[in-house]
């Protein structure tokens, strides 16, 4: 959300309310201007690539040696002690993530409307990090939907027994919907893009994404490979939209080598570069 004190003030609510929104999407489709970008994008396109091997070769081991062991010792599906475990899973369910994170954008963008100055600009500033969050969880949510799609993979035990190469391409159900894990890409990227802007959360997110990652196993939601599938995911969407703001210089700033750091959250800082929800 680029900084929006220029919208003027005596214009109505509901014509700064507009104005505040249509900074929010503007702001993110205009042109990327960072002299570094370049280096950025080379540097996202190894780890992503790395990344993306690595994840690979551990998703085929999974499969190969350990999904079907793993599926056989969780407890039966719907077992009644486990009611605990399916509310917490819920914490990593796409829609729920989307929702609270577009509420808050919500709020931002009504509150932040009836107020000028450096109050706005700080509350807009905010609003940027809010919009990172959304559209990292929602990206890789997009994409983990053509996969599943396309991949077609059986949940445990669907067809009658474990087997973890149970798969129907195209198929487009639930039952074969299993890879990869969306509650593990929703805590992956929200953990990774909550780790990118506040740097001192990272272990907190971390440990939420692998306690979510978890519940899938025991509720027999998934295989592990599908949850390590999942975090992968998450996580190259996550450094993706980094990337996309970095190069438009919101909320992250690219140093000479092309790593991306969050900027400061100083009140100088916001005030010159605040943007809208």
């Amino acid at each position: 959300m680029a900084g929006s004190t220029s919208i003027a003030r005596r214009a109505s609510y509901p014509a700064q309310l507009v104005a505040v929104a249509g900074h929010a999407l503007a702001q993110l489709v205009r042109a990327p201007s960072h002299s570094r970008r370049a280096a950025a994008a080379r540097k996202l396109a190894r780890h992503s690539l790395w990344l993306s091997a690595v994840g690979a070769a551990l998703i085929i081991v999974l499969m190969l040696a350990f999904d079907r062991t793993e599926i056989q010792l969780m407890p039966a599906r719907g077992t009644p002690a486990l009611w605990p475990i399916r509310i917490f899973t819920d914490f990593g369910k796409d829609e729920n993530v989307l929702s609270v994170l577009g509420l808050a954008l919500l709020i931002v963008a009504i509150v932040a409307a009836g107020m000028h100055g450096t109050r706005r600009a700080l509350l807009l500033g905010f609003g940027t990090r809010l919009q990172y969050l959304f559209l990292s969880v929602a990206l890789s949510v997009f994409v983990t939907e053509i996969l599943k799609y396309l991949i077609g993979r059986g949940r445990p035990f669907v067809g009658g027994k474990a087997d973890p190469f149970n798969f129907i391409p195209l198929e487009g159900t639930g039952a074969y919907s299993s890879l990869p894990s969306g509650h593990a890409v929703t805590a992956f990227a929200l953990a990774f893009a909550v780790s990118a802007l506040w740097p001192r959360l990272r272990v907190f997110m971390f440990t939420y994404a692998i306690v979510i990652l978890l519940t899938r196993l025991v509720l027999l939601a998934h295989h592990p490979s599908d949850v390590t599938a999942g975090a992968l995911v998450g996580m190259v969407g996550a450094m993706a939209v980094r990337y996309w703001f970095a190069a438009r210089r919101l909320g992250f700033a690219i140093q000479a080598d092309g790593t991306i750091v969050p900027l400061p959250g100083r009140l100088k800082r916001v005030a010159r570069g605040a943007s809208a929800p």
